[in-house]
């Protein structure tokens, strides 16, 4: 019985043996063009798990079989069987074997400039340039720029397949950088209307920032492990830096964010219990490069100093953090552990925890927003696991309330011309609610449904935050203009699953009420 199990199993192996090599062999003549012989990506995007897991599109064997629409992905269901199919969509997400390298060569060889593209000495088109809106749409991947007065389309652009994070605005808002999750980085000219130029500073990526004075973008990278700086002049590289911990631990990089009042980019380590900060001035004061320890009276060891452009220090702390929130001055920092169930409270200048929060239910920090309230600083966020939003006292560190909301968000906004914020219901079976809340009571003032049972989420505010715009998180979705005094509806876009949308004014401003 033993033998016939055995028997078995190792004709299993084989089977499988066998259909990982026809899928490879399906891959190399069917996929390879567009996708890379390696999967890392070419015309068409990554096909590795930490890309495939973060799309969530159709099933992948149904994208295969189907293709997909307005892209150049081609349908395969005439070509290749079912089981051939399913054994490539198995193949796809397959670990690699090891980290791929993308080093300053390969960076360089993917920059591509726009030959025709022709900057404008003013903006080409009459509304104010400050109140642009862009809409992220991902449902066919392009980006529609609105003007905020009229609310008019004045152009829509096709982006890198699966852009991940907010875009980024130079501190001027005439440019625009947008990035993909497979590392692309795109320039577009808000003036002109016209794309400058695109490079892939990453193989698996997660987010941008601009540095204080719109020299420099940080590209925070899963894969490779490491932090690309590009030039914004031109996107080339100004460095790549290797992510390792002090006790040699490679980490992917959960995030990359801008202290302009630091001038200093901050890091948030995936995979090691350090926050790294980089400085973007030149004239930088000295800092410790590669170390930077608390003792118990909170005093830093000065072990190895540089200074400078992009030198680096790390603070240790207890454990990984996730999903970083800013107080105004970016003094301290507040990231969520990795268990969901506490915040963490850093000070920046002294680098080491101050104070811990009790927020169960994986609060989203990266969504926090916060104003003055009865003469103290507050700030509030969303639980991705839990119907509720905390609000936090920024002078004493402590949970002062909890409202209640019809379940799990995930975006928050506001802005410093209206008296209300509004909080989306992003998961489960309320996620067609958006609710509006007074920030002086914190009471539920609306609960609006736009589309019974579509998703609603993400609110963006006009420059002068007369208007809110709300997104139908919909392939055949749109985005809901609102008066932000009455609450009452003004028009509906059409658009392609809208998931986000950034107006420039409220980004370069640091405006109150927008997540940065």
């Amino acid at each position: 019985m033993i033998r016939h199990i055995a028997s078995f199993s190792l004709s299993l192996t084989l089977l499988a043996g066998a259909a990982l090599a026809d899928a490879t062999a399906d891959y190399a003549e069917h996929c390879a063009d567009c996708h890379g012989p390696a999967r890392l990506g070419a015309i068409g995007p990554a096909l590795i798990p930490q890309t495939l897991g973060r799309m969530r599109g159709p099933n992948l064997d149904k994208v295969i079989a189907d293709g997909r629409p307005a892209t150049q992905m081609p349908a395969f269901a005439d070509i290749l069987s079912p089981e051939q199919i399913a054994a490539l969509g198995e193949y796809l997400q397959t670990p690699l074997a090891e980290d791929p390298t993308w080093d300053i060569t390969d960076i360089d060889a993917s920059r591509d400039m726009v030959a025709d593209y022709q900057p404008a000495d003013a903006p080409v088109f009459s509304g104010d340039p400050m109140n642009i809106t862009l809409v992220v749409e991902t449902g066919d991947h392009h980006v529609s720029v609105l003007d905020g007065d009229t609310f008019e389309v004045l152009d829509r652009f096709a982006t890198p397949f699966a852009v991940h994070g907010g875009p980024k605005f130079s501190p001027d808002g005439r440019f625009v950088f947008i990035m993909s999750r497979d590392g692309w980085v795109e320039k577009y000219d808000i003036w002109s209307l016209q794309e400058v130029g695109r490079v892939r500073a990453g193989v698996n990526s997660r987010n941008i920032a601009m540095s204080h004075d719109g020299k420099w973008l940080a590209v925070a990278n899963y894969l490779p492990r490491s932090l690309t700086i590009l030039s914004t002049e031109d996107l080339s590289v100004a460095r790549v830096m290797p992510v390792v911990a002090k006790d040699g631990t490679k980490s992917r990089v959960s995030a990359v964010y801008q202290a302009p009042e630091r001038k200093s980019f901050i890091l948030a380590l995936k995979d090691a219990p350090e926050i790294w900060e980089v400085a973007t001035d030149p004239n930088a004061e000295p800092v410790y490069e590669g170390f930077i320890h608390s003792n118990e009276k909170g005093m830093v060891e000065a072990l190895a100093s540089s200074e400078g452009l992009f030198a680096r220090k790390r603070i240790e702390i207890a454990g990984p953090l996730d999903d970083f929130f800013f107080t105004p001055d970016y003094r301290f920092l507040i990231g969520a552990d990795r268990a969901g169930e506490k915040a963490v409270v850093v000070n920046l200048t002294v680098g080491r925890e101050i104070a811990e929060l009790p927020l169960p239910g994986m609060p989203h920090l990266g969504s926090g927003i916060s104003w003055m309230r009865g003469g103290h600083r507050v700030m509030a966020t969303p639980h991705l696991k839990e119907g509720k939003l905390s609000i936090i006292d920024t002078d004493t560190w402590t949970v002062t309330d909890t409202i209640t909301t019809d379940g799990p968000g995930f975006f928050l906004r506001s802005h410093e011309n209206t008296p209300y914020f509004w909080a989306d219901v992003f998961f489960g079976p309320n996620k067609d609610v958006m609710h509006v809340i007074d920030k002086a009571t914190l009471q539920i003032v609306r609960t609006m449904r736009p589309v019974p049972g579509a998703t609603v989420a993400h609110v963006e505010f006009t420059r002068d935050g007369s208007k809110a715009l709300v997104s139908v998180w919909e392939d055949d979705g749109a985005v809901i203009v609102y008066d932000a005094v009455t609450l009452e509806e003004i028009t509906r876009l059409p658009m392609k699953k809208p998931s986000g949308k950034y107006n420039v004014w409220n980004k370069i401003t640091f405006s109150e009420g927008t997540s940065h």
